[in-house]
């Protein structure tokens, strides 16, 4: 076993360890969890060190391939009679989504410190979810990789249904339902490309170097994009998503908004479009107007909210838009800001869920219209919702700006494949988008934290406690960090994009 199973496998053991603790220990079971992700952030770090060593020796080599260069590879068999095998690695864009992983479940646990209610099953639901996460980051047998992909999303409906908010038994179960239904589109699609690859296999790598007939590519394809877009609030089968953000406690949301909907964009790169080049070529002027409609609808919807997390949840939909936005551009630049807008909006969105939750807990309301002023009475969360709402408008300097800059120019950039005209104007109608966003944005926080402040309700709440501060100070660390120093992320997912790129022009 090397470091990526330890991921993998160090969530796992603290959600028995934190099982196996009595139920009345609620401070050692919050400490155990906080000490598992801890543990999982140093492995996450080890194991960066480790592949940049090795990726940056290799990167002009990688450059010039179609197949994807993997590193710190673990491979065993599981099921000999399928060929279905243990076959985990990392090349630039899972290492990415795994350092944004580790990120916020440390810094969820830390906003769930005040979680009281049945705290064992939360935490451990919480460890086992964000386990099926680094699984699917880092599996390369697709077999495997479904099994993790459905681990991360089946604690979903309890975490929502038992610890959420408001109607949370209809939206775990609206958000179960149709991420099922986006899986079985999935596994259609997996058992099609192992059984017409002629391998019978399900090794990515492998099924990746099969040139499949173009008539099978025209109906994969968009079963594997509906599939992850699903994850990925694609537009019209986001609904899940406002519903599902809005109803989940403050942890759950950010990993949820942070992490789980990634899946979605990682997957239609990692497996729709790296197997299905051509299918995807055929394809990318329809999904594109879908995911304009995503970034449009997604940033009008939230002009219009009267709850900060549908608020933010809305938000989310348009954001999450222009990562399969740029998907379907099918070029480098768009790509990689794919990747960029994936992991800076994760962090930004977790960031976003937190201060919600921690809002919240205080002022005992998401409505808007009610609350007001409490910047003076919480400076420093008022000050990090102010840095993660200009992130999200794209203010230069910080993860925002940098990735929707990559999506927007990759949008002008014209392939042979698609209808230079069409692709421009989709990209000029999605840019506008940023004009609404900022409107929403500092309206909203307008309205929360400044003008008029109700004293005889809100004058002696307190500011953020050493947990949360932690917690919020972390998730600005990145932002700011990522956005004024973006080349080394960016040079890490640039590699494992070109083999995909490659094969676009095959």
């Amino acid at each position: 076993m090397g470091i990526l199973s330890w991921i993998v496998l160090v969530p796992f053991i603290t959600a028995i360890a934190v099982i196996l603790l009595p139920n009345k220990s609620e401070h050692l079971i919050k400490w155990v969890s906080l000490i598992g992700s801890g543990i999982v952030v140093i492995l996450t770090t080890i194991m960066t060190c480790q592949f940049w060593t090795l990726y940056s020796a290799d990167l002009e080599a990688i450059k010039s391939t179609t197949s994807t260069k993997l590193y710190l590879v673990e491979r065993f068999t599981w099921l000999k009679d399928f060929n279905i095998d243990y076959y985990v690695g990392v090349d630039g864009i899972s290492v990415a989504m795994i350092i944004l992983t580790a990120i916020i479940i440390f810094c969820g646990v830390l906003a769930s410190w005040n979680v009281t209610n049945r705290a064992k099953e939360f935490f451990a639901l919480l460890l086992i979810l964000v386990a099926g996460v680094f699984g699917v980051f880092v599996s390369f047998d697709l077999f495997v990789f479904f099994v993790f992909y459905e681990i991360a999303v089946l604690p979903m409906y309890l975490l929502i249904a038992v610890w959420g908010t408001g109607k949370k038994e209809y939206s775990a179960m609206k958000l179960t339902i149709m991420l099922m239904a986006g899986s079985a589109l999935l596994l259609i699609g997996l058992f099609a490309v192992y059984f017409e690859s002629g391998l019978q296999t399900f090794d990515l790598i492998k099924l990746g170097s099969v040139d499949y007939d173009s008539a099978l590519q025209v109906w994969v394809f968009p079963v594997f994009f509906l599939g992850f877009g699903v994850l990925g609030a694609l537009f019209p089968f986001h609904t899940w998503s406002p519903d599902g953000h809005a109803s989940a406690p403050t942890a759950v949301s950010m990993l949820h908004a942070g992490v789980l909907m990634k899946l979605g964009g990682y997957g239609a790169i990692r497996v729709a479009v790296y197997l299905m080049p051509e299918g995807a070529k055929d394809w990318a002027i329809f999904f594109m107007v879908l995911t304009t409609i995503n970034v449009i609808y997604g940033a009008l919807a939230a002009i219009k909210q009267k709850d900060l997390k549908y608020f933010t949840a809305y938000s989310s939909v348009s954001h999450c838009g222009f990562v399969l936005f740029a998907v379907c551009c099918l070029n480098l630049l768009a790509f990689k800001g794919a990747v960029l807008q994936m992991f800076g909006h994760g962090v930004m969105t977790g960031l976003f869920f937190a201060l919600i939750g921690m809002v919240y807990g205080r002022t005992k309301t998401r409505t808007l219209s009610e609350m007001g002023g409490i910047a003076k009475v919480m400076p420093w969360l008022a000050t990090c919702f102010y840095i993660a709402g200009l992130a999200s408008l794209g203010l230069p300097g910080m993860t925002g700006f940098v990735a929707e800059s990559h999506i927007f120019l990759g949008g002008f950039f014209t392939n042979p494949w698609i209808d230079p005209t069409v692709m421009r104007t989709l990209t000029v109608i999605a840019t506008m988008s940023i004009v609404v966003t900022a409107v929403y944005v500092l309206r909203g926080l307008g309205q929360v934290f400044l003008g008029q402040m109700d004293v005889a309700k809100y004058g002696k709440l307190t500011d953020a406690t050493l947990s949360e501060k932690l917690a919020t100070g972390i998730l600005v660390f990145t932002i700011i960090s990522v956005g004024v120093f973006p080349n080394y992320l960016i040079t890490m997912i640039e590699g494992p994009l070109m083999p995909i790129i490659n094969k676009l022009g095959h």
